[in-house]
């Protein structure tokens, strides 16, 4: 089991070496946007998960736009926060909006990959 992880650790590694940072961030809101497209299924334990993971994202979004050591210029991390900040309240309703949802992630993962 062992010699598994780490030869999953190397791998991981060695693709990581081949992507920049802001491709691995988009990555990371790709995958959101998956977990929450699969989330439809109207399965509520699959639902709590998408919802529970991508609020973790977009808290630590939030937090690291609002981290005074951030060198991203003050404006787009305001907006940044701002946009956050309407997610986390969607995903709060009784009945959250995944459409939305996806199409925000979506739009910030086509950004980071310059693709925006």
């Amino acid at each position: 089991m062992q010699n598994g992880m780490e030869q999953a650790m190397r791998a991981y590694a060695k693709s990581s070496a081949h992507r920049s940072p802001r491709e691995q961030e988009a990555e990371v809101f790709r995958r959101a946007v998956v977990a929450l497209r699969n989330s439809r299924s109207g399965n509520p334990v699959v639902q709590v998960r998408a919802l529970a993971d991508n609020s973790r994202l977009w808290t630590t979004v939030i937090d690291l736009m609002r981290d005074p050591e951030n060198g991203l210029p003050e404006p787009l991390r305001a907006s940044i926060v701002s946009v956050g900040m309407a997610v986390q309240r969607e995903m709060q309703r009784d009945a959250p909006d995944f459409d939305f949802l996806i199409g925000v992630n979506e739009d910030i993962a086509a950004g980071l990959s310059g693709q925006g």
